[in-house]
């Protein structure tokens, strides 16, 4: 397994030390100074553990870390170490991962509407797995990509989420004939199906109609001479466990659809985006309440009452940088980290 993560980058924190006592620890330095910016810190020990936690709820589904979640680079070199793949939406997030040495079959450019510039750039650097989900994107990759292996992202029922991604992304299964016929008009190669059930999903029944949906594209391609490979499942998956549904339960219906319509033998390969469900938990922000306004409400009804609003230095971050060292061979030793690894990631004048 290549190396992503240097000793040298990271100092190791005794055992016990948490995440709250790091920020504590900081804001007690600060508040004897004027330098008071926010920051937030980042537990990647429990980044290590939501990777385990995934591999053991859903054993057939490799993970894809979703970098337009958070593209921290202490989170991007851990899940490399553990042997994660990459969604990437730019030419930003494809340098940063093969910045650290991710290799081009471990990155899916998992945006249907790409820039001529960056299915160039994507090309030339060796990136070969792309999204589609409209004619004008099989023409742009045909002309400047003739070595990519796309991926059909169909539309799904999202409406049970809390950011609907079908309202900008995906086909209606009514389109998916029309778009294989033209992809193979185009000698442009078709590898599998992605889907997305929007983020926040709070019904894990949309995996099942969407997986279900995906076999129905997958008989679609044999039409056209396709032997399709992929299947993409997509994100939605609860960063934290007081969300209303929590992970194990999705994987609880992902798993019995997935061995029902893509039973094990079936020569295909399934991948998912997770995003926010490595990196909710492990972040917390700290800020600075640097301002107070009372503002007396008029109009009917409003009895004269006040509102209080607070201003926060949310736009600025404090430049610091806690550096811990990891066992290099990360993936093996991984089930026995009794250590709570942190990362504070503090970025000077980035805005929010």
């Amino acid at each position: 397994m290549p190396k992503y993560i240097q000793e040298s980058d990271f100092t190791m924190v005794e055992e016990g030390f948490v995440a709250r006592d790091l920020m504590e620890e900081i804001i007690n330095d600060v508040s004897q100074t004027d330098d008071r910016d926010a920051f937030f810190v980042a537990d990647l020990g429990d980044v290590v553990r939501k990777h385990l936690r995934f591999l053991k709820a859903l054993p057939r589904v490799k993970p894809f870390y979703a970098m337009k979640c958070n593209s921290s680079r202490g989170v991007v070199q851990i899940l490399a170490e553990l042997g994660a793949g990459f969604d990437c939406a730019s030419k930003a997030e494809i340098e940063l991962v093969q910045g650290i040495g991710v290799k081009p079959e471990n990155i899916i450019y998992a945006n249907p509407c790409k820039q001529i510039s960056q299915i160039k750039f994507a090309a030339k650097n060796g990136v070969q797995m792309m999204t589609f989900d409209n004619e004008v994107e099989l023409s742009k990759v045909s002309r400047n990509h003739p070595n990519a292996k796309m991926v059909l992202r169909i539309a799904t029922d999202d409406s049970k989420s809390s950011a609907r991604l079908s309202v900008k992304f995906g086909a209606p299964l009514k389109s998916c004939r029309h778009l294989l016929e033209m992809a193979k008009n185009l000698n442009v190669d078709v590898i599998g199906v992605s889907f997305h059930v929007g983020s926040g999903c709070m019904d894990p029944k949309a995996y099942v109609q969407s997986i279900s949906d995906a076999r129905m594209v997958f008989e679609m391609a044999t039409e056209f001479g396709y032997k399709m490979w992929l299947l993409d499942i997509g994100g939605g998956f609860p960063g934290t466990d007081d969300s209303r549904v929590r992970f194990e339960e999705m994987a609880a219906v992902i798993n019995p659809a997935l061995d029902l319509y893509f039973p094990e033998g079936s020569a295909v390969e399934i991948i998912a985006e997770p995003g926010r469900y490595y990196v909710a938990s492990a972040f917390s922000l700290a800020v600075n309440i640097i301002a107070k306004k009372e503002v007396r409400l008029d109009g009917s009804g409003s009895d004269g009452r006040v509102h209080v609003q607070y201003c926060l230095n949310i736009k600025a971050f404090s430049k610091h940088l806690l550096q811990i060292p990891l066992v290099s061979n990360l993936w093996k030793q991984a089930e026995h980290l009794s250590l709570t690894v942190l990362l504070v990631l503090l970025v000077l004048h980035v805005g929010f």
